[in-house]
């Protein structure tokens, strides 16, 4: 390798960090915004216009703060452990196109290179936890290990389904059939499969398990503070991003369009564009599911994994394997695909998987409570409320 060759892959490496980086604020606003939408709050409002420049206030907090490091750590453990979550999440980066001609490195074998990179952050959730001689830190460490191995089967498995179909582990090759038809329609339990895994391997809402505050306090992030628990964060939030960008492009055909009018630059601004615009609707999904789901507990969310995603990821490669060996119409796999979707849908939402009685609360809605207008034998609202308390003080 020449010196010139080492200066150019030295100075893609430094773009696409600054660029991840500008992202990762992006989107810190970002779900800060739709999470106060969701819970009808405003959001960040004070600093720059609209509160645009907030994600660079709590950045500049972040590296000001004071680094404590306990005494009873194991330094090196402790050190080396953001680096080890950090670099799988940097170096997934280095073979994922956002257009034709955008990319660092496109490999034959880039699915491949994925896959293997992905696994490694749960070494550094490990040496997190153990470095930090917390218990609770442990505890969280450990619960992410078998979190992550656990949701990595039916992860990987809906990757294979995409290899199958397009027989191929080139991201452009995958995109470039999906000129006419997207692999969602023939795939939608392979997208429900790795939308849903890559949000477990990514910890968060609903499967934030691993550093539950109620539960384990921070996880394995619980001794760490300033610049190393924002290299944590900026960890995250990269894979989300990447989580996000693999959807579209295994899922929601990348970059494609059915035509394409331009060549060269504009051809390459124009797709980067359509991929970003794809993208940010599944990172409002992801924010969605935040803001709307509750977090499941250790034992639901080991079983949903091991009950209900691993043996879909099984049907789901069958049932490819199946149409294309007996050389069936493509559009059988996606209506059977479907069916399985919507019956998973169906036993999730009508088996709560425990036999325990529920005493929920009943939500009234305001409307039902208001008198009708012109009807003076209703009871005023208030009189209603002070009734119903009067009943419930009773009881008690």
């Amino acid at each position: 390798m020449s010196l010139s060759d080492l200066s150019a892959i030295v100075a893609k490496s430094v773009m696409l960090l600054v660029a991840i980086s500008a992202v990762v604020l992006i989107l810190t606003y970002a779900e800060r915004k739709a999470l106060a939408r969701i819970q009808q709050r405003l959001g960040p409002t004070r600093v720059g216009f609209g509160g645009i420049l907030q994600p660079v206030a709590d950045a500049l907090k972040l590296l000001a703060k004071e680094d404590i490091l306990p005494s009873w750590a194991d330094r090196g453990v402790y050190w080396i452990a953001p680096v080890a979550v950090f670099l799988p999440a940097f170096l997934l980066w280095v073979t994922i196109p956002v257009a034709r001609d955008v990319v660092v490195e496109n490999l034959d074998m880039g699915l491949f290179y994925i896959t293997a990179v992905s696994v490694l952050s749960v070494m550094g959730l490990v040496m997190a936890g153990w470095g930090s001689a917390n218990k609770w830190a442990v505890l969280g460490a450990l619960r992410a290990a078998g979190q992550l191995v656990s949701y990595e089967i039916p992860f990987i498995m809906a990757i294979i389904g995409i290899a199958m179909l397009s027989q191929s582990l080139n991201l452009r090759t995958i995109v470039d059939q999906q000129n006419l038809v997207p692999f969602a329609l023939l795939q939608p339990l392979g997208l429900f499969l790795f939308l849903t895994a890559g949000l477990a391997e990514l910890g968060r809402t609903p499967f934030d398990i691993h550093h539950a505050e109620s539960e384990v306090i921070g996880g394995p992030f619980v001794e760490y503070s300033g610049a190393h628990w924002a290299i944590f964060f900026l960890a995250e939030y990269m894979n989300t991003f990447t989580i996000a960008v693999l959807t579209v492009l295994l899922f929601l055909g990348g970059w494609a369009l059915p035509v394409m009018p331009f060549d060269g630059l504009a051809h390459n601004t124009l797709s980067l564009l359509w991929l970003l615009l794809k993208t940010a609707v599944v990172i409002w999904v992801i924010f969605w599911i935040r803001g709307t789901y509750p977090r499941l507990r250790i034992d639901q969310l080991m079983a949903f994994g091991w009950k209900v995603l691993v043996p879909l990821s099984f049907i789901n490669i069958v049932l490819t394997g199946v149409v294309m060996f007996y050389r069936l119409p493509m559009w059988s796999l996606g209506v059977v695909s479907a069916l399985f979707l919507v019956l998973t849908f169906y036993v999730i939402r009508n088996n709560p998987g425990t036999k325990i009685s529920r005493h929920t609360v009943n939500v009234v809605p305001a409307k039902d409570l208001r008198p009708p207008l012109g009807d003076p034998q209703f009871p005023l609202l208030r009189d209603k409320v002070r009734e119903v308390s009067s009943e419930r003080s009773g009881h008690q």
